[in-house]
């Protein structure tokens, strides 16, 4: 097999973590910081962290328009909390300044889980991954509020997944549970941090997709 060299944009985030993950499974990993970076990759993971602060580093460095072209061009990426809100189409409850990578239709709701104390993990059936459910750890995390045509849901989280406030009620809709996982073409966006895991599933999903 082809060993896949993966970008990490390391503007901001947990970048270190991502690469670790990326190693286990033997891909090679680079730091993207510059548009030259991003030359010769396989793919790219834009890591949580905060979404603003990678908006706008991303401007003040001239990466905002690179990255955005090789995602449009069908660079396969895996976007990670705040990663997932970069590749948004749309973004609730976010700053009026803040610029996005683009990639899914979607439209995500910033820190739409709570704050740093509202932290929680959870249970996530992703049938693409699997029987065995993943774990989610969710750090602030957006949920998808809608999608358009052309996007798969991967995953949901329902409320009895969810611990107190979410629990109640305000965290679900219709169809049954807020959606947390997602992918169109090419990018693959979680609202939670697979990389804080030992469960390298969604990784492994961004390689498949690039074989």
């Amino acid at each position: 097999m082809t060993l896949k060299r993966i970008g990490v944009l390391g503007l901001q985030g947990g970048v270190a973590e991502h690469r670790a993950a990326l190693g286990y499974l033997g891909a090679t990993s680079a730091i993207v910081r510059d548009p030259g970076d991003l030359v010769g990759l396989d793919g790219l993971v834009i890591p949580g962290g905060e979404s603003t602060a990678i908006s706008r580093l991303a401007v003040d460095l001239g990466m905002l328009a690179p990255v955005r072209s090789a995602i449009a061009k069908g660079l396969p990426t895996l976007g990670t909390c705040a990663g997932m809100i970069l590749l948004a189409r749309e973004v609730l409850d976010g700053r009026r300044d803040q610029q996005q990578f683009g990639g899914i239709n979607m439209t995500v709701r910033r820190n739409a889980f709570g704050r740093q104390v509202d932290s929680f993990e959870a249970d996530v059936s992703i049938p693409v991954l699997g029987e065995q459910p993943f774990r989610a750890v969710s750090i602030r995390a957006p949920w998808v509020e809608k999608i358009a045509s052309g996007v798969e849901v991967l995953g949901r989280l329902g409320t009895g997944s969810i611990p107190e406030p979410f629990g109640s009620g305000t965290s679900a809709d219709a169809s049954g549970g807020r959606i947390v996982a997602v992918r169109q073409d090419s990018v693959v966006a979680t609202s939670f941090h697979p990389e804080l895991t030992h469960d390298f599933r969604i990784h492994e999903l961004l390689l498949k997709m690039i074989g």
